[in-house]
């Protein structure tokens, strides 16, 4: 294989060899601490500017499908960082090897690096820009460019993920049925799997989501709890919104920083108490800031499937799939939320509702995908904001 760099913004170097497309790479460096999912991982929008570490050490071990992607088009993510890559891939539902799946789609990848070494680097210094080459391999030429590099701070990210146009959603979560491999199936034979529809003949309740890098899994489980889904482009005005006539409105997850997405802000200043209103992720922090609130970044985010959170309601532990580098200062919104949910990490704030407002939001991933379904039941609270 071929020589690559990756070299951080604070100087640090790590040598290891070329896997997926060759070129030259730059974006934030944060680890994830999930042990499969990589595919979702790569495709999910909220990892749009940023280059990720698997802290797992093997990765490609099952291959890539076309099923187990997050969004449309290529990956989101600018470079992906492994310990070691496994070419030779065995899954029943495999179509190709993830190598070459980074080289479809250009995305610059780098294998061989101490991934502990590089966690525990970012964890002590945080989370920082750096640049991965398989072209220039001077240590100083590279850290000269990702010197030079802004940073995505205050960068609206959101502009490169969202939808260009509204578009209907009704595929429900996987339901997997067995495949038989045979000469006759050598066109995948019999559907891989089929797509669950919701159990409700009459949708009974309409929702607008908010596309500011939403998952296809949060669409899937949004359907499967029985909503008639319209996404709209992020920028979509809010008179728009209403003038839909939804029964809820859903603000997504997204990549960057929240306080760059003004025109979200704006539109949910005018959405709250109109509509019962759902947040997850970056549309947690847009409600927040919506509210008059104030964000924070975290020094090395939350970028896994295996984070406790507690609800505070009920006690219930829950382990869930996180992918953010903000949070949502809930003291700043003085009084007008109530903490629903706590990082047993770290104690950082994981979910607020509205005293007043039907309105409430999590930091972490319901849908998971990748990681545990434990906390997939929100849905359902939604269902029955709408409901009450």
């Amino acid at each position: 294989m071929k020589k690559a760099l990756l070299v951080l913004s604070d100087g640090f170097v790590f040598e290891g060899e070329s896997f997926g497309a060759e070129g030259e790479t730059i974006g934030e460096v944060v680890f994830n601490t999930s042990m499969t999912g990589y595919q979702e991982i790569l495709t999910d929008p909220s990892y749009k500017g940023q280059i990720v570490t698997m802290t797992y050490t093997q990765m490609g071990n099952y291959g890539v499908n076309e099923e187990d992607i997050e969004s449309a088009g290529r990956p989101k993510v600018e470079g992906f960082v492994v310990k070691e890559y496994l070419p030779y891939y065995s899954n029943w539902r495999s179509d190709g090897s993830l190598g070459n799946y980074l080289k479809q789609h250009g995305i610059v990848g780098i294998q061989g690096v101490d991934t502990r070494a590089l966690t525990r680097h970012i964890r002590n210094h945080g989370a920082q820009m750096g640049i991965i080459s398989t072209q220039d391999l001077d240590p100083d030429s590279l850290y000269e460019k990702v010197s030079r590099h802004p940073g995505i701070g205050g960068v609206d990210l959101v502009k490169f993920v969202t939808t260009d146009k509204p578009y209907k959603w009704s595929d429900g979560v996987w339901r997997w049925k067995q495949r038989v491999r045979s000469q006759q199936s050598a066109d995948r034979g019999e559907q891989l799997n089929s797509k669950l529809k919701t159990q409700n003949s009459k949708l009974s309740y309409k929702v607008v989501v908010y596309d500011f890098g939403v998952k296809f899994s949060i669409l899937r489980n949004l359907a499967t709890t029985g909503f008639d889904i319209t996404v709209v482009p992020a920028g979509t005005p809010a008179e728009l919104v209403l003038e839909m006539n939804p029964d809820g409105i859903l603000f997504s997850n997204g990549p960057g920083d929240p306080e760059a997405i003004t025109y979200g802000i704006e539109n949910a200043k005018k959405l709250l108490g109109k509509k019962p209103i759902f947040g997850i992720c970056l549309g947690h922090q847009i409600l927040g800031l919506a509210l008059g609130g104030k964000t924070y970044k975290l020094k090395f985010g939350h970028h896994g499937g295996n984070h406790p959170v507690m609800d505070l309601a009920t006690g219930q532990v829950e382990i869930t799939s996180q992918n953010h580098n903000y949070c949502v200062d809930i003291s700043s919104l003085k009084g007008q939320v109530r903490l629903t949910h706590r990082n047993l990490y770290d104690g950082t704030e994981e979910g607020m509702e509205h005293v007043e407002l039907p309105m409430f939001s999590v930091q972490h991933h319901p849908e998971a995908g990748p990681g545990p379904n434990d906390a997939r039941h929100i849905f359902f609270r939604f269902r029955k904001l709408i409901e009450g």
